[in-house]
């Protein structure tokens, strides 16, 4: 599959073990390579467009001698959203827990914004999925900050690790999407390249 995609060599700009993971997944050959980006946006964007800005911006920081005419690169930002106000990645245990207590009860949004770039084009989506979160006690909270990884997570949560097997009580969407790369769509997009 994706013989389109034969003629690129193809860069996955993320760190996340998740995404390589679900790339891999989709049949691609890729290799990392990231950059240090700024991740600030308008104050006035729409949480809607946020994830995909940051896509772009990911993307953009790779100069024309870093992708030749047969690279690709591949980058992504997600975001969680509760009331209208956006999590990232937590900076300490505290803000993890006062994030999942957040997010306990309640219904939010994850967004990711993919763009795929080469020298002659690029494209940009993003793919928003909701999930519900079952009531989660202080006990539950400190036992998921404490022996996992919340910080490199956004929200402060992963949906394929223990919180998400007792916390979350559905996904309207895609449930990759969840875990930081929308593979359907992106399968789709890779297929017209």
């Amino acid at each position: 599959m994706l013989k389109n995609l034969k003629k690129f060599n193809i860069i996955l700009a993320s760190k996340s073990p998740r995404r390589q993971d679900l790339l891999k997944g989709v049949g691609v050959d890729f290799g990392i390579l990231t950059k240090n980006v700024d991740e600030s946006y308008p104050d006035k964007m729409s949480v809607y467009e946020v994830a995909p800005y940051l896509s772009v911006k990911k993307a953009k920081a790779f100069t024309e001698e870093e992708l030749p005419e047969n690279y690709m690169v591949i980058t992504a930002d997600t975001i969680v959203v509760v009331e209208d106000r956006i999590l990232g990645k937590p900076k300490d245990a505290d803000e993890a827990r006062k994030m999942l207590r957040l997010l306990s009860g309640k219904k939010h949004s994850v967004i990711t914004g993919v763009t795929v770039m080469t020298k002659e084009k690029s494209k940009t989506f993003a793919v928003t999925s909701k999930v519900s979160f079952d009531i989660l006690d202080d006990e539950e909270i400190e036992y998921y900050v404490t022996e996992y990884n919340p910080m490199d997570k956004a929200g402060a949560y992963g949906v394929q690790e223990w919180i998400g097997y007792i916390g979350v009580n559905y996904v309207e969407g895609s449930y990759f999407n969840v875990m930081g790369l929308p593979t359907q769509k992106l399968y789709q997009v890779l297929k017209t390249f």
